[in-house]
């Protein structure tokens, strides 16, 4: 199984991407996790551009078409999503390829809650299939001692939290 995991944040020292590096390294076998780092170079969203998107758009595209799952990893600017995100969301919106995708949302802090509702509304009127039991969590890694990944790979508890989302979203 292909997950692709996606970090709303562009920030080099995001925890949002930290957390996908380590669902990379801590991904039982036969499961293959895959970050997409590719957001920034998106271009701003635009319609007119939908019949011959970028080539940027296209990669973004196909890499969405051969995951089997997406794993997102959102963090919140002024109560929403961030707008590389976004942005990026925008330009599935009629892509094929992503109707009925499933889809996980990982929340790595705490105060972060209306963003982490308005992503899972974003991504049902996109008509994704959401994960939400087990496979979408609030990990508060925000404010704690595991804020990078090598302090969450050397956590057994944190460890442990992300092997189950994995096999959680292999489940579903």
């Amino acid at each position: 199984m292909n997950i692709l995991a996606i970090s709303g944040s562009l920030r080099a020292d995001s925890i949002n991407s930290a957390f996908c590096r380590t669902a990379t390294r801590l991904a039982p076998p036969p499961l293959n996790v895959l970050v997409f780092a590719g957001l920034g170079g998106l271009p701003l969203f635009n319609p007119d551009l939908e019949g011959d998107p970028p080539t940027s758009v296209m990669a973004f595209r196909a890499a969405v078409a051969q995951a089997d799952a997406l794993l997102i990893a959102s963090p919140e600017y002024a109560h929403g999503i961030s707008g590389p995100l976004k942005n990026a969301l925008d330009w599935l919106v009629s892509f094929e390829g992503f109707v009925a995708k499933p889809v996980a949302i990982i929340n790595t802090s705490a105060r972060a809650q209306i963003a982490h509702a308005a992503l899972a509304e974003i991504l049902r009127t996109m008509s994704a299939r959401l994960l939400l039991q087990d496979a979408s969590q609030r990990l508060p890694l925000l404010g704690g001692s595991c804020i990078t990944e090598q302090a969450i790979c050397a956590s057994p508890e944190l460890s442990l939290k992300i092997r189950h989302i994995l096999l959680a979203m292999v489940s579903a």
